[in-house]
């Protein structure tokens, strides 16, 4: 009778070696048993702009969507620590190539309102959207991929494969949510 635990390499450097990834490529996480964790990403849409009847139609959508889905699925929340950096790259640019006074100074301020908005203490995240599965054949992974990517577009959604780096997020959201950030993930 199995007590349960998971034995582990007591050599082992990594402290995630229990964790089945083999691999991270093609938008996919290649686990250890052959199969394959893939989704969509799906970009957020603020509902509550819009009339009462076009949110209630979304939300029936939506509905209707996740329960014509066959197959076992995870929503996934994960937020991402906003990247202002090619911005202030800009603005330091621009700031080299003005010459007018007055303008420097709003374009120094502009800097240093984003420096003081990328501090710790504001914490500023995107939240991003993911619906994931697992699959060991590709042309059902593909098929999946395809009944996502259409049922959301029919729910006024867009949503694309999920990225390596946006895995690699997620995974690193999952496995250290909170402890070294402020954000993290939420999985239903």
């Amino acid at each position: 009778m199995s007590s349960g635990i998971v034995k582990t390499n007591e050599n082992s450097k990594y402290c995630e070696d229990w964790l089945p990834v083999k691999n991270i490529q093609n938008g996919m996480i290649q686990l250890e048993n052959g199969e394959f964790v893939c989704g969509v990403k799906v970009e957020p849409k603020n509902i509550f702009i819009l009339d009462q009847l076009s949110q209630n139609n979304v939300i029936t959508q939506l509905r209707n969507f996740y329960n014509t889905i066959d197959f076992e699925f995870w929503l996934t929340i994960a937020d991402r620590p906003v990247d202002i950096n090619s911005y202030l790259a800009q603005l330091q640019v621009l700031y080299q190539k003005t010459n007018d006074n007055v303008k420097r100074k709003l374009i120094m301020q502009d800097i240093n309102k984003a420096n003081a908005f990328m501090g710790a203490e504001y914490n500023v995240v995107d939240t991003e959207y993911f619906i994931l599965f697992k699959e060991r054949r590709m042309d059902i992974i593909q098929k999946r991929l395809r009944i996502l990517s259409m049922g959301l577009a029919n729910c006024g959604l867009n949503a694309f494969q999920v990225s390596n780096n946006d895995l690699r997020m997620v995974l690193d959201n999952f496995l250290n949510g909170g402890s070294t950030t402020n954000f993290g993930m939420v999985m239903f």
